[in-house]
């Protein structure tokens, strides 16, 4: 066979095989991936030669001397369909056994081999390092939980060790895990709470082509002055002082070089681990470690993003900060991987006297208060590292990468909690307490209110130390089951660390007496006579259409109950989602009830003995032409229904709910 014969034939195959394709996939209503479909149809054309040839061989060969009549044709379109039928019966049979989706596609796999082979490396890496450690056993699932305190800290110690070896993302993570009270034990939170980020700084010849990128040019056209050696250097980012051409101070903050695929590659890792220890083990499944890495990733690629932490200094700036100045970043100059803000000049917290401690303390629980229940926007992370005392003698407020961020409602019942709290009330804080979180089906009450009431006892009354009050807090709520939703957990973590910052600015300093100072001075601007009177003008105004509207609805209400004209109009499958279900279940039936029938008929027509001639050669009546053809017809019917059932759980996400 010469070339132009060899491609002709090549093209009519594709084409045909693309068409066996397309009409299979038509068939079944359902879209694959264009390698599944291709595959298929190509396996079903290449079965198509030896299934159909014992069929056809009996016609005579078609020379025009004999008239055939239209038997032989209707047994060719039986051909075709059932040859149409066979990469059906494939796709069919392959979403069974391998889903779509649950294997990547030859070309992601080619893409994604260099980033397995380097997660293969890291991973290898993370698991030296675990072993180094004697953490082996806790990542097999065989790991036994500590029964004494000494157990508990040199667990502890190795965790936090084998944490500050894996890398930035690990450090990271024991930073967050530090501040999970509600979920570690106290000897756990201790020892990650001495992880420390501070690294050596990248060289300037690696930092230098991130900011001309980022900022369009060198520093030197930018900046009137910059100083290249840098003021700090963490594990993401490292800062440097500078000066506007407009003469203002600023810090610059860049990110480290190529810090973003490692983070990405060890948050995916870390991802991996939590699926197998929550898998795996039982403290996995009891912490929740998957949504808590879920948690982490989120955080984390926030804080990559200085966008995020511009957006946020901005946000909280734009509040009333009290005795507490927050740096103002240059919005022109941010970027993804750069953030220019104000320079706060001052020094470390720590450095403060004892005699600013006090003051300082309530600046500081005055001003994270106020963001909390007034405004809604809060620091999250007021831990004494991003504090400074500045030359005027007022704390400065740093890294913004962590913000919290709190709804209307969930201040208001925050609100509540709190004041009832103050009241000493643990009916009403139990009820608060529920609104906050979301509420167990399988909850004891009367237990939980005991448990506040013992805590509010042991804490809020006269002369008590108000130390620990949020630890032992978040123990009752983790030991009930509860919930928190991640908005309040912040809220939670931001206090718990608020709490350790208060006693280390002021040590003795009473906690609970300065909230109830600053409870009583907002409850005072809350009900001051010019607020009352644009709260009630606010809320007259929103009822004043529904007041009007309300004597004619009752009047026609009570006039249709006196002539027994009174009925309910209700809208049976409004939502949209509804009637697309209900729609698709519908038609599931009608095609198994209509693939059953012809099926049934055409066995019916099968054992059918005589009846008019189709075809001599073969020997079929038309009763047994009808029948196949009803049975291939029968098939596909049959088909599209399974699909749609193999489909039908990837279609549908699973619920998860957060913790």
């Amino acid at each position: 066979m010469d070339l132009p014969v060899t491609l002709v034939v090549a093209v009519v195959t594709i084409v045909m095989v693309i068409a066996l394709a397309a009409a299979a996939q038509r068939l079944l209503g359902v879209r694959f991936g264009a390698v599944r479909t291709f595959l298929a149809a190509l396996l079903a054309f290449s079965l198509a030669g030896p299934l159909t040839t014992p069929i056809l061989s009996p016609f005579p060969q078609m020379d025009g001397t004999r008239d055939v009549g239209l038997g032989p044709l209707w047994v060719l379109i039986l051909v075709v369909m059932c040859i149409v039928l066979i990469p059906m019966v494939i796709l069919v049979v392959a979403e069974a056994l391998v889903p779509t989706g649950s294997i990547p596609g030859p070309l992601e796999l080619v893409r994604s081999l260099r980033g397995r082979l380097s997660r293969a490396r890291r991973y290898s890496e993370i698991t030296r390092i675990a072993v180094r450690h004697g953490l082996g056993p806790y990542l097999r699932g065989r790991g036994d939980r500590p029964e004494d305190h000494t157990g508990a800290v040199r667990l502890a110690r190795s965790l936090r060790l084998a944490l500050d070896d894996g890398g930035v993302t690990f450090v990271k993570l024991g930073q967050v895990l530090s501040t999970r009270r509600d979920l570690l034990p106290p000897e756990f939170i201790e020892e990650l709470g001495r992880l420390q980020d501070q690294v050596a700084a990248e060289p300037w010849e690696l930092v230098e082509p991130v900011l001309r990128a980022e900022l369009g040019g060198p520093v030197e056209e930018v900046f009137a002055a910059f100083d290249r050696t840098p003021l700090a250097a963490a594990s993401i980012a490292q800062a440097y002082t500078a000066r506007l051409r407009t003469g203002e101070d600023v810090v610059v903050k860049v990110r480290r070089p190529g810090i973003g695929r490692t983070v990405a590659r060890d948050l995916d890792i870390v991802r991996r681990l939590a699926v197998t220890l929550e898998s795996r083990t039982r403290w996995g499944r009891g912490l929740g470690v998957r949504d808590l890495a879920e948690g982490f990733a989120v955080a984390i690629r926030e804080e990559l993003d200085f966008r995020v932490e511009a957006a946020n200094m901005a946000a909280v700036a734009a509040s009333d900060g009290g005795g507490v100045t927050y740096p103002t970043p240059v919005g022109a100059l941010c970027t993804e991987r750069v953030l220019v803000m104000q320079r706060l000049v001052g020094k470390p917290v720590t450095a403060a006297t004892p005699e600013q401690g006090p003051r300082l303390a309530r600046d500081l629980l005055d001003c994270l208060l106020r963001q909390i229940l007034v405004e809604g926007v809060f620091h999250a992370d007021p831990h004494p590292g991003n504090l400074m005392l500045l030359d005027d003698g007022t704390l400065g407020l740093l890294d913004f990468g962590s913000v919290g961020r709190l709804d209307a409602s969930a201040r208001a019942a925050l609100q509540r909690f709190l004041l009832a709290m103050n009241r000493q009330d643990p009916l009403a804080v139990t009820d608060a307490l529920l609104e906050v979180v979301p509420r167990p089906e399988d909850i004891d009450e009367p237990a939980l209110e005991r448990a506040l009431g013992q805590f509010m006892a042991k804490h809020l009354g006269p002369g008590l130390d108000s130390v620990r009050m949020f630890t032992d807090l978040f123990k009752i709520v983790s030991s009930y089951g509860l919930s928190i939703p991640p908005e309040v957990a912040a809220v939670f973590r931001a206090l718990a660390t608020l709490e350790g910052t208060l006693v280390r600015l002021s040590p003795g300093f009473d906690l609970m007496s300065e909230a109830r100072a600053f409870a009583g001075r907002y409850l005072s601007e809350q009900f001051d006579g010019g607020n009352l009177k644009e709260a009630a003008a606010q809320e007259l105004a929103a009822l004043l259409p529904m007041l009007r509207r309300l004597p004619r609805r009752v009047e026609r209400i009570a006039s249709a109950a006196e002539h027994g004209r009174l009925g309910l109009n209700v809208r049976l499958l409004a939502d949209e989602r509804d009637r697309g279900f209900l729609t698709g279940l519908l038609h599931q039936v009608l095609l198994t009830v209509l693939g059953a029938t012809a099926g049934l008929m055409a066995v019916i027509l099968l054992g059918v003995d005589g009846g008019p001639v189709a075809s001599e050669e073969l020997g079929m009546t038309l009763f047994q032409l009808i029948g196949y053809n009803l049975l291939v017809i029968s098939a596909v019917l049959v088909l599209r229904v399974l699909i749609l059932i193999f489909r039908r759980p990837r279609d549908t996400p699973a619920k998860r709910t957060s913790s």
